[in-house]
Order: C-alpha cells, then structure tokens, then sequence
C-alpha cells in the first residue's frame, strides 16, 4: 500500500490554527458565563396604611321578646303576620277565655250585693246613733252597728279588687306587643289550647331598631388587640377602638358603621375566648336577629414598612427576601411580618429598614451571594394597588 506523506510545513501551521479558534471559543464561553444578570428592584420605605381583620359574627337585635299567654285559653284570632313591623301596644293576638268574661260578671254583681250591705249597715249605725246619745239603747248597740259596718265596707272592697283582677284577666286576653319591632315564627294557630305553662311562646318580637354583633377573640388575639389601643383601663381603650364595619354574608358592606360598646371580662374554658359586642344602627331594617356576618376591624398604622408578598420565599415557616447591598450583591435576609396582610403585602416588622433594596421578582435561581445588576421600578407603581 502506498503512503503519502505531508511536508511538515503543512502541518504545523493547520494545528496552531485550530488551538487558536479553540481557544477563543472558551473566552467567549467565559465571557458569557461572567456576564452579570438584571433584576427589578424596589428601595422600601414606610407609610400610612391600615389594616383589616374579619370575625364572624351573629346578629340579635337590642330586644328579643318571647310573647306568651297570662290565661289559659283559645286562641281566637292572630291580628299579625309572621316578619310583619309591629308598633308597641299593637294587638297581636285574642283569646276566647268566656270564664274570664263570667268572673268580671260574677265580680261586678258582688259589688252591687257589697254596696247594699254597706247601705243597710250604714242605715243601721244611723239609727242607732242618736238612740244612744239619749241613753235609750247602751252604747254597745252603737258598736255592733258600727264594727257591722266596717265588715260591710271591707267586703266592697274585696269585691271591687275581685272585679279588678277579673278585669286584668279578661285584658290578658288581648295581647299586645310591648315594643317596636318584627314579629318571628308563630307556631300556633287559631282554635290552638294555650296557656302560660305552655313551652312554646306565641311567638316572638324584636326590637332590631339597633342590632347587636356578638363576635370572639381568642387569647392572643385579646392581648394583641388590649396592646393596640391605648388607655389604662379596658373602657378607655374600647373609646379609642375606631368604627368598624359589617360584611354581610353576600360579601357587601353594610353602609352603616358600628362601634365595639362591650367586651367580656371571662375567657370561656370551654373554647378559650372571650366575646366581644359591636353595636350597628338600623334604620332601614335590613339587618335581623339570627343572621351570620364578619366585623371588620380597622387598625391605622402610621409607619407601615410593606414588602410584596411575591418578593418572598418560605422556609421552615420563615419569610425571606433577597436584600441588595450597594455593589449589587444579594444576601438571603429572614424578615418578621404581621399576621394580617394588607392585600398582596405584608407588613414587616423586622429584618428590613426604611431605604432597603430588595428584588422584586424573578429570584427563583437566585443565589446567596449573587452579584446581579439592579433595574430600580418605582414604588408608586408597584403599591398602586393600595391606593384604589
């Protein structure tokens, strides 16, 4: 087999330029693995801001009366309807009671019987009188007649009290309502047996004119919300708790606000809170007694720091976020937060001061230690949201 051989002029200087073009493709491999990456960045500061927790609550209107009957009877008529708007004094229900109606008869008959006799004992003390006075009859005659008398005039009285309570009870017949307000369930009927040993009232009026929002905080809760309000006593702090506000449960705010008037001294054992009362006007009647809503409680903070919760990560149940120093070097910083947010932020209480360079977003291969090259993004635009 035939060889061909190369002159070594040839040779040498097709290998120098192959280490060369090699060489040059590394540089620019490290070139490219040096080049230093952009990131948005936001400088935190502080501000104004309040935040808003939501409790559930449940509304009962400042009266809830149960309507129930003084006498045994039949109810003979229901003047009202069940959600209707009664004034106090209105009639509610009758009662057909006839034996009251007899008891008023019997009882005024009595009367007419008592006053005879007091008549005739008064006719008798007369006629005596002046018989003693001439020493015709003893004295003693004129005492019998007069102490007859004295029964005679106490039996009209018992007759006169019996008529009145007789006429008390026929009144009871006709019940009435005792105050202003909207008229529950009525689970009798007309013709029903009722009495006033019967468990079931006739129903029942509320007085929704204001309404009532009970709602609970637990331990912590009480001692975080005792912190955030000044005063030395629980009355003082409870004046220096703004208005708050009703959600509804369709999710609408109620347009009236309500002010917490009452907190419960006792932490109940069996579910370690304590209840609270928040007090609503309602003019238009649109909140009711047994319906479900949320207190919404407002807390001002005048120096809020707040982080984007998107420029966050979470480890082990601890908040972080990339801080940027002044060469563009990024260190992995734990930061302290509130536990209410307001809306996508979150307000940090420590790890972070007013001037701070954090990233904004896009860190997720971000490195301890990384340098990167900031691209600083407004701060008005970034909280634009907070202020809608």
């Amino acid at each position: 087999m035939k060889k061909t051989i190369y002159p070594v002029c040839l040779i040498v200087p097709a290998l120098l330029n192959f280490s060369s073009c090699r060489n040059s493709d590394q540089n620019k491999g490290a070139q490219g693995a040096n080049q230093v990456q952009s990131y948005p960045v936001l400088t935190v500061k502080t501000q104004p801001t309040s935040l808003e927790t939501d409790y559930p609550a449940t509304l009962e209107g400042i009266q809830n009366i149960d309507i129930r009957p003084k006498v045994e009877g039949f109810i003979d008529k229901i003047w009202v309807d069940e959600g209707a708007t009664v004034k106090k004094g209105q009639l509610l229900f009758t009662i057909n009671a006839p034996q009251y109606e007899q008891l008023v008869r019997t009882a005024a008959a009595s009367i007419s019987s008592a006053e005879a006799a007091v008549n005739t004992a008064q006719l008798q003390v007369n006629k005596t009188k002046p018989l003693v006075e001439k020493d015709i009859i003893s004295k003693y005659e004129l005492d019998a007649a007069q102490l007859t008398l004295q029964s005679r005039q106490a039996a009209l009285a018992q007759a006169r009290a019996e008529l009145v309570n007789a006429k008390v009870n026929l009144g009871y017949t006709r019940i009435t309502s005792p105050v202003d307000g909207v008229i529950g369930s009525i689970p009798f009927k007309a013709g029903s047996l009722v009495s006033p040993t019967s468990t079931q009232p006739l129903t029942t009026v509320s007085n929704i004119s204001k309404i009532y929002a009970y709602f609970s905080l637990n331990e912590k809760q009480l001692l975080d919300f005792s912190r955030t309000y000044k005063g030395n006593t629980l009355a003082v702090q409870m004046k220096n708790i703004p208005p708050v506000a009703l959600v509804l449960a369709d999710g609408t705010t109620y347009a009236e606000n309500g002010k917490v008037e009452s907190i419960n001294g006792l932490i109940n054992t069996n579910t370690g809170s304590a209840s609270l009362r928040a007090t609503f006007t309602n003019p238009s009647m649109l909140l009711r007694s047994g319906a479900s809503a949320s207190v919404r409680i407002p807390q001002h903070l005048n120096d809020a720091l707040l982080v984007p919760q998107k420029s966050t990560t979470d480890l082990q149940g601890k908040k972080f976020v990339y801080v940027v120093d002044q060469k563009g070097n990024v260190k992995n910083t734990e930061i302290g937060i509130m536990d209410i947010p307001k809306g996508s932020f979150y307000v940090v209480t420590k790890g972070l001061k007013p001037g701070d360079k954090i990233v904004l977003e896009g860190f997720q291969s971000l490195k301890d230690g990384a340098e990167i090259k900031p691209e600083e993004k407004n701060a008005d635009s970034v909280f634009a949201e907070l202020k809608n």
